[in-house]
């Protein structure tokens, strides 16, 4: 199973919306807490190139953000991802 890691920030609704469908889901995760962090937020925006909280990766594939990993998994895509 790939590794993912989130890019967060506190008091983040669509943070916490990911960060559920992915316990939910039973995946292991990395989360970085970078809202008050500047040089994980700067880390976060080079590999992404979005300022926007989440931020998804998928081994080093970028997902985007809670929008595109909801989606992913309602097309059922998610699954086959998390799988390579």
């Amino acid at each position: 199973m790939s590794h993912v890691t989130i890019y967060t920030r506190p008091f983040c609704g669509f943070c916490g919306g990911a960060l559920s469908l992915l316990r939910e889901k039973g995946v292991a995760f990395t989360e970085i807490e970078a809202g008050f962090d500047p040089v994980k937020r700067q880390e976060m925006i080079s590999r992404s190139g979005r300022s926007t909280f989440p931020q998804i990766f998928v081994g080093d594939t970028h997902i985007g953000g809670c929008d595109e990993l909801m989606a992913l998994d309602k097309a059922g895509k998610l699954g086959l991802l998390l799988k390579t």
